[in-house]
């Protein structure tokens, strides 16, 4: 795995006539993990799209040196297709070869269209996606939502064995993590004060 590299340099969000966040800045190398911390609404999907290259920010940029993976609410499975074959789709775009490891509990699910699984269900076929990618970053948006406590901890423990080979992460979540050192962005630090209404204010 090439060592990857992943920063930010004073970004913005807006959304509409709002800015989300500004001044956003951290940099990441192999083995590190950030969780972006915060309120519903207050950016941290908005700022993992941004790192993934998926928005435009409204200022600042993005350095980074590797491939991403990202999970998030979408689950980019075709809902009509049976996992098996909803996820070798995605080995033949990574040209990866499927493994007979199952980290993620799927061998029995292999056959069932993706649109009848349960939530867990659909939340560990991302993450067996994500891990079947081989891209050194990882990008995850609330990754352990709809995991039960057995679960949560196994995705915990694969984001810790990908750091171990070298990755780096950031997981955007409203569950307590067990990462050993992983670094916390406090989101409410970066959202700016009200401006008054008579033109004179500036976010910048």
């Amino acid at each position: 795995m090439t060592a990857p590299h992943l920063a930010a340099h004073d970004l913005a969000c807006r959304r509409g006539d709002r800015v989300l966040f500004r001044g956003v800045g951290f940099a990441l190398e192999a083995g590190q993990a950030l969780h972006l911390a915060g309120a519903n609404g207050i950016g941290k999907s908005s700022l993992i799209r941004i790192l993934a290259g998926l928005m435009r920010p409204f200022a600042g940029s993005v350095e980074r040196a590797g491939n991403v993976a990202l999970v998030d609410e979408r689950l980019a499975l075709d809902p009509h297709q049976p996992l098996g074959r909803a996820l070798a789709f995605w080995h033949a775009i990574d040209g990866t070869v499927p493994t007979l490891d199952d980290p993620f509990g799927l061998a029995d699910l292999a056959d069932v269209p993706v649109r009848y699984l349960s939530t867990g269900q659909k939340k560990r076929a991302a993450l067996a996606r994500l891990a079947a990618a081989q891209a050194p970053i990882w990008l995850l948006d609330e990754p352990l939502n709809g995991l039960d406590t057995a679960w949560a901890a196994k995705a915990q423990a694969a984001i810790e064995a990908h750091r171990a080979a070298g990755g780096l992460v950031i997981i955007a979540s409203h569950q307590p993590l067990a990462l050993a050192g992983v670094q916390t962005l406090a989101m409410a630090d970066h959202v700016p004060a009200p401006q008054s209404d008579d033109g004179d204010g500036d976010w910048a």
